[in-house]
Parts: C-alpha cells; structure tokens; sequence
C-alpha cells in the first residue's frame, strides 16, 4: 500500500497540459531515472514534496503503462479537486483560509450591530409636511386657464413649477366639490365630484399625478360639518326617507313660532330655519344653504369615512378638516348664555355675543377625529405615502382646546391643529407682542408635537395690508425661521395686499350680510405677471373678483428679476430652511424681547454652527444689547437681511442695528449652548445630537 502522504487514487488519468511551460521536459526525465527503485522515490519524494513536485500513481500498485505520473511544483488554476486537497489541508493554507473566513464573519456581525445601533439611535426622519412649507391655494383665485375668469384645476397645473421654485412640496387646495356655489365651495352637493367651473375629475387626476411626478404633496378641503341644501341627502331627509331622515338636526317649530332656541350662525340670524317640505326647522351653524349633518347617527358617520376613502383610493396626501369643532352639539338644544346677561335669552345677537357651550367641543368630537385619523393611518401604511391630517378651529383665548387636537400620547388625532394666534400681530405690532404670540402656542403644546404657524387665509385679511407693506419680509423671515411647518396664503410669498370692493361687486355671503366682514378682499386673483388680468387670465377682461392696481410691480415675474424683492428673500429663506439642521429641528430659545425687537437662538447640540434671528417688529430703528447672552461669541456674522446689502457684515453682539420692519439672521459658532442653562425657556419637538464625525444624527 502507497503512503497516503504522498499518493492518491484518481478514477482516470489527469495531465498537466502547461506543465511544459515551468520545465515539464526534465522532470519527465528525473522521473525515468528514479523508477528503479520504489522506496528510493519514497525518500526523495519526502524530502524534495514541497519544493520539486508530486507524483500520483493511479493504479496502486506501481505499473507505468496505464497513465504517465502526474507530477507539479506548486497549484495552479483549474486542478482537480483530488489534487486541490493534497494542498488544502496543508497548515500554510488552512489558517490563513480560517483567518479571512472568521474575520469576514466577525465584519458582517459589526456591520449589523452597527446599523441596528444607528437605527435604535437615530431621531425619526422628517416627515414630508414637516419639512417644508405648506401652500394655500384658493382655486378660484389662482389661476384661470380657460378664460372664464374663474381659477381652476388645469391653471394650477400650468403653474406647478412655482412651488419648485419657492421649495415648497406641500399644497393645500381650498375646495373645488360639486356646489352651488353659496358659499364658493363650502357648500358641498357632491363630495365626489369636481365641479365644472373647476373643471373634470379627470383634470383632478392629471393635477396630482403630476404633481407626484415632481415630489409635491397634495392636500384636500374636507368639509363634513354640512352639506349644500341641494345634496341628494338632504332631499331625501326632508322628505323623511326612512334611511335618511336623521341624517341632518330636525326639531320641532313652525313658520312663525319662535325658533326652538337663541342658537347663531356663524353669518348672523338664527341657526333655525323652517323646511316646508318637512314641516319642521333644521340647524345650519353657517348659511341656511348649508345644513348640519347629525354626526350621532352612524349611517353618516359610515357615508363621510366612505368619502374620505374615495380621496384616498385616488392617492391625496392629506386633508385639512374644515370647522370641526362644530361638528356636534348638545341634543337638549338648550340656548346659550349670553355674554351680556343684561339682554333677553330669546334675542338674537352676534356669534360674538354667546357663549357656544353647546354647539362646539362636545363631547364625542375627539373620538369622531380619532375614527377619520385611524382610517388614514390604513393608507399611510404604504412606504412613503403618509396621510396628513390638519385640523381648524378658531378657539381664540381658550387656546387648551386648540392643542386637545393633537390626540394624546395614546391616541392620535391630527398631526398638528392649525395655529392662528399670529393671526394677532397686527394688534400690537412690537417684539414683546410677537413673543407673546409665540409662546402662547409653544408653552401650551404638548410635549413632543410640531407647532406651526398661520399669518393669513382666505377667511382672514393679508398680513401684508393689516400689519403693513413694509413688515411684510420681516414676518416672512419670522414664519420660516421659527420651529414648526410655517403656512403661506397665495401671494404672500410677493406681498400682495388686499382689494377695495365696492358694495355692489361684493360676492361673499359673509360680506353681503356684515360688509366689514366680508372675505372677498384677500381673495383677489394671483398676481403672476405685469400683463392683462396680472396673468391670472390671458383671455377675458373678466375676472371673477378684481385684480389689485398693484399687480404691475407687485407680481411673481417682476420679483423673480430682482435678487432683493419679497418673493426673491422668501426663496431663501425655503432654501436656508431646508439646508440648515438647526432651523430644521434645532432648539428655540427666546433671547430678548422689547418694544421693537424680538430675537431668538436656533441652536442644535453637537453642531459647532447656530443662528440668532433678531426681528425688528417696532416703529424705529434701534440698538440691540445681547451682551448678557455669555453663550453667544463677541462677534456674529449676518447670513441675511431684509434689508439690501446687508449679507456678510460681522456685528458685535453688544450693538446690533435694526430698521423698524428689519430681519436679521446671524450665525456663529460656540461650544456652549444656551438652552442647557437653568433659567432658559428653551423648546424642541424632537430633542437630537449630531455627531460631525461621521455626518450623524442621533438621540440624545
């Protein structure tokens, strides 16, 4: 028997075809002159195997004549596995061979362990309606493609590029149902139907694909408090149809009985109007063209979830729910106490002068939003496709049922309710006010929730007209600094102004019954260029409400030419937004506040840069002294200004200037941070380090 060392049984032949290249000619001939002797070759074999060659007798028993030997110096590419092992299991190749084998292994277990760590360790990601500015577009005003003077949806598709160049990916659109059109809109006669004037459901279509073509999200009105009077509910309601006669508030009375109480509409006179039809009064908190749906009965609950399932199927990215707090109230229909208990309980005053105890914030309102916000959390399931929800109500000084709409840290509702105390500014126009303002909604929000602001919409004038033209960039660089989703009204980006209507051009319900109150001013067509109609509408001399007499200077073509206009600083303002961490999700920390200025730091721990924002609300230039502020360096450096040619000087921080209606964002760096002081008044939704090393956010 062969010593297995050295000797291997083959099932055939093999041949080294290239062994010739390394010499295989003298080999053959040292191997004819060793043959003699078996044992002889044994001990040369032993003793030259690493360094000569090896030999393969295939029989076994010496004979020569059925194959030649097999015989190489060293491996080499493409052996057979019989002769591959003869060198595997060799020392030299075995340990280096475990050696890369362990440390591979050991490399992908680091591997995972680190990323699981990131991910344990990394903030959540900003979601799409955090990250940008939400856009108002009130579709009648926007932009008219058909030259009927009325907006409509294929003008806004004409015009999508606008919100790439402003850096914005969040649009909400204010209604565009079926409808009569009593109330523009808000008086819905088919929820799933694009009224003509705005044109096809097949036109809504195109809109969103196009515009999640180019990253943008789109965000519906969703109008459940009422209907219109013409919708196939209320007809059949009235005439007390079996499945729909509850459908909408029924109480008793007559055409000339008192109404059943002192309850008001939003538009004065009685809530109560007398249905012939039915022979009986039914409640409308709006215009008597808008009844109240009865949200206790679970066929609408189950119609209005149906409806939002509809919007959804066909992919929108979120909804803003119009007047919820409405959308309940007390079955006693007891009236409400009057704020001045002087006047008579039957009387029917303004909205202003009632208590609406029993026709807002009842109970079962929050669980109505936590059902809707529970059918949108089944589509936000989809990778990528999360649907917002954004809540309004006007709640005014009890600002504890503002937040209530955040959920609670068990339940969710909408991810933020709408903020209107800015709304306020113009009351007070001073920095003491401004932080007020601000930290009326920081101080009451709960902990954890993104705050966000509203200047103007089109149920409330421009800021740009109730402030002032010349305050008009300094409270957009306070809404796109500030912590929180900032949200733009059409126009405001360019500082449009409202419109002087005269009484016999007035359209708004509102305007028709109070013309002080009326809406139509800040809903005037968009301003796009210095041509015929603004730009709004190149066709007909008609438009549905007039064009500002500004619109030659005061357009989005005019101000793209000039780097120091409104739009232009609005622009960059998105962008500077955007591109920095501290104004994305930093800390903010009120500084000082006076008569004039209202400053504040936006600073994020382990990134060596932040910002100082310095806001000049005031009716005067004036000095600021931050010099008591240790964590802030001797010198900062103006990334920009409102004012022109500004950018790039270094202030010292114990005398910074500013012109009344001025802005100032200076960065610095410093290690130390100023929220980490005892007696700061710091905020942040999501608390995060960053870690220069390696480019990361983190937990912290």
């Amino acid at each position: 028997m062969t010593n297995g060392n050295d000797f291997v049984e083959l099932e055939e032949c093999i041949r080294n075809p290239g062994f010739t290249e390394h010499g295989a000619e003298e080999s053959r001939d040292s191997t004819e002159k060793n043959r003699g002797t078996t044992e002889e070759n044994q001990e040369s074999t032993e003793e030259t195997r690493d360094s000569t060659a090896t030999s393969v007798d295939p029989t076994g028993g010496g004979q020569q004549d059925a194959c030649t030997e097999y015989t190489q110096i060293k491996p080499y590419a493409g052996m057979p596995k019989e002769v591959l092992l003869l060198y595997s299991s060799q020392a030299r190749y075995r340990v280096p061979r475990q050696i890369l084998f362990w440390l591979l292994i050991l490399c992908v277990l680091a591997l995972v362990a680190l990323t699981i760590t990131v991910i344990a360790l990394s903030p959540p990601c900003l979601g799409w309606w955090r990250a940008s500015p939400l856009y108002q577009i009130y579709p009648r005003s926007f932009r008219d493609s058909d030259g009927d003077g009325v907006g409509d949806l294929k003008g806004i598709i004409e015009q999508l590029s606008h919100f790439e160049y402003l850096n914005i990916k969040s649009v909400w659109i204010s209604p565009f149902y079926r409808s009569p059109m009593r109330d523009f809109g808000y008086d819905v006669e088919d929820f799933r139907e694009v009224d003509p004037v705005f044109g096809t459901m097949q036109d809504f279509e195109e809109l969103l694909a196009q515009m999640h073509n180019r990253g943008l999200k789109l965000i519906m009105d969703f109008i459940p408090n009422h209907t219109s009077d013409r919708h196939r509910w209320f007809n059949l309601s009235r005439s007390r149809d079996e499945h729909y006669k509850d459908y909408y508030l029924w109480t008793d009375c007559n055409a000339t009985a008192p109404r059943p109480n002192n309850w008001v509409s939003v538009f004065g006179n009685s809530s109560w109007t007398y249905d012939e039809v039915r022979g009986q009064c039914y409640l409308h908190q709006f215009l008597k063209e808008q009844p109240d749906l009865n949200f206790r009965n679970p066929h609408v609950r189950r119609e209005m979830i149906d409806i939002l399932r509809f919007w959804l199927e066909k992919g929108v990215d979120g909804f803003r729910m119009a007047a919820v707090k409405r959308l309940l109230e007390a079955s006693h229909l007891r009236s409400e106490p009057l704020t001045d208990p002087s006047k008579p309980p039957e009387a029917f005053p303004s909205q202003w002068e009632l208590h609406h105890d029993y026709t807002t914030s009842q109970l079962g309102l929050h669980q109505l939003l936590q059902e809707w916000r529970a059918e949108m959390d089944v589509y936000s399931r989809e990778p990528g496709r999360y649907r917002f929800m954004v809540t309004e109500s006007y709640d005014h000084e009890e600002v504890d049922k503002t937040m209530m709409y955040y959920g609670s840290q068990l339940v969710k509702e909408s991810d933020f309710p709408f903020n209107f105390y800015l709304l306020d500014l113009p009351r007070n126009p001073s920095g003491l006010w401004v932080q007020h303002l601000v930290l009326l909604w920081m101080s009451n929000m709960p902990a954890g929730r993104w705050p966000n602001w509203v200047l103007g919409n089109h149920d409330n004038g421009r800021i740009a007209s109730s402030a002032g033209r010349g305050y008009t960039r300094v409270i957009n660089m306070l809404m796109l600094t500030l912590p929180g989703t900032p949200t733009t009204y059409y126009g405001e980006e360019i500082g449009m102004e409202n419109i002087n209507i005269p009484h016999s051009q007035i359209q708004d319900p509102a305007g028709k019954y109070n013309p002080s109150a009326g809406r139509d001013p800040q809903r005037s067509p968009m301003q796009w260029t210095g041509d015929m109609n603004a730009g709004f509408s190149n066709v007909t001399n008609a438009t549905w409400l007039p064009v500002h007499p500004d619109y030659s200077s005061v357009n989005v073509e005019t101000q793209k030419a000039d780097s120091g206009s409104v739009l232009a600083q609005y622009r960059l303002l998105s962008r500077l937004r955007q591109s920095e961490l501290p104004l994305q999700r930093g800390w903010f920390c009120p500084v000082h506040a006076d008569t004039n200025v209202f400053s504040f730091l936006r600073e994020l721990d382990g990134l060596d840069r932040a910002f100082l924002v310095l806001l000049n609300f005031g009716k005067e230039a004036t000095v600021t002294d931050l010099s008591a502020v240790a964590e802030l360096p001797d010198w900062l450096t103006v990334v920009m200004s409102t004012a022109p040619g500004a950018g790039g000087r270094r202030l010292p921080k114990a005398s910074l200037p500013s012109e009344a209606g001025e802005g100032l964002v200076l960065q610095y760096s410093s290690g130390r941070r100023y929220h980490a002081r005892p007696d700061a008044r710091c905020f942040v939704s999501e608390k995060a380090c960053y870690l220069g090393v390696v480019n990361l956010l983190y937990k912290c």
